[in-house]
């Protein structure tokens, strides 16, 4: 395979089906997207490696919403990593890229660099919010940080509020190829068993403690497809999940050739921030002249800078609060 070939699969999510079983999926590449997420902040390594699991998820995630839509995952904890926040934005139109962004704030003096990234987190949630547009209501769904890793978290929120079985295979960490610098690259796959009319799904009791579990949710050939596609699954190495040597679609066939794999056109990814000078006028406009004093520099100004992508603005205090906004 040529060089070109395999960079083409960079930064992008390729949603397949398994015709055999009826489960769906999705394979996702991310190398430059995650490299300007990265890059717009000093993060240690512990803080990198849990914004890219966070990103790998969102982007896998994500590629199922509609156009214009906007996904965000959130993880907030009591331990040094307090959040870690992740946005995705569906495409304007037809044939563009989707957009991502991520951030994370964490208290340096806590972090454990010798333990996992994910011990960084303690006791908290992982929330998953979608914003269909203006005059819908957002969707929120929330389950509690338990497992190993975030994945394990995400596979939690599924199984809880959507009731869907799915599982996620994932794999990032720096990489250093020939003729490029050293960057992170970050590659997984995401099945789901998507609910059937009338099916079991819906009628689905709570397993033990009031969890459902896959075998409450699925059962009989339904249950077997999916133990069958999970063992599979269990096959994949991070070196062919990460790339660039091995194609999104050599992969399937690797591991799904019995299972009828089809694959859909692929959604490009991009990083973008949605940032603007206008939205940081909107966010000041609850506050009052006398609040927007406060906030003026000494140079006549008031500064914000965004937490996603850095860019920093100054506004003229003028232009600030209610009174500003209603002409007062």
């Amino acid at each position: 395979m040529a060089i070109g070939t395999q960079l083409a699969w960079d930064d992008t999510v390729l949603p397949f089906q398994l015709d055999v079983s009826g489960i769906r999926g999705r394979v996702a590449r991310l190398d430059g997207v995650l490299d300007q997420v990265l890059k717009q902040h000093d993060y240690p390594p512990v803080i990198e490696a849990l914004v890219a699991e966070t990103a790998l998820l969102t982007a896998l995630i994500g590629q199922t919403i509609k156009l214009r839509w906007k996904l965000s995952l959130q993880v907030r904890g009591k331990g040094a990593a307090r959040l870690i926040a992740t946005d995705y934005y569906g495409p304007q139109a037809e044939g563009e890229p989707a957009r991502i962004r991520a951030y994370a704030s964490y208290d340096a003096d806590r972090l454990d660099h010798a333990a996992s990234p994910f011990g960084q987190i303690g006791e908290g949630y992982f929330a998953v919010m979608l914003d269909q547009g203006e005059g819908m209501v957002p969707y929120q769904g929330f389950t509690p940080i338990a497992g190993d890793s975030l994945s394990a978290c995400a596979e939690t929120y599924f199984a809880q509020s959507e009731q869907i079985p799915t599982r996620f295979s994932l794999a990032y960490g720096r990489s250093v190829e020939p003729g490029r610098s050293e960057r992170w690259r970050a590659g997984g796959l995401m099945l789901q068993h998507m609910p059937q009319t009338g099916g079991v799904a819906a009628e689905a009791g709570s397993g033990e403690g009031g969890l459902l579990t896959h075998a409450d949710i699925l059962s009989g050939v339904a249950s077997e497809d999916w133990t069958r596609a999970n063992l599979l699954l269990d096959t994949v190495e991070e070196i062919e999940m990460i790339g660039p040597s091995v194609a999104p679609t050599d992969l399937l066939v690797r591991l799904f050739h019995e299972e009828g794999p089809r694959v859909f056109d692929p959604q490009p990814v991009r990083f973008g921030c949605s940032c603007s000078a206008d939205k940081v006028r909107n966010t000041m406009s609850i506050y009052s002249q006398k609040d927007i004093a406060k906030m003026t520099t000494d140079n006549g100004v008031v500064t914000a800078d965004c937490q996603f992508c850095s860019a920093h603005y100054e506004l003229d205090p003028a232009t600030l609060g209610f009174e500003a906004k209603n002409g007062g």
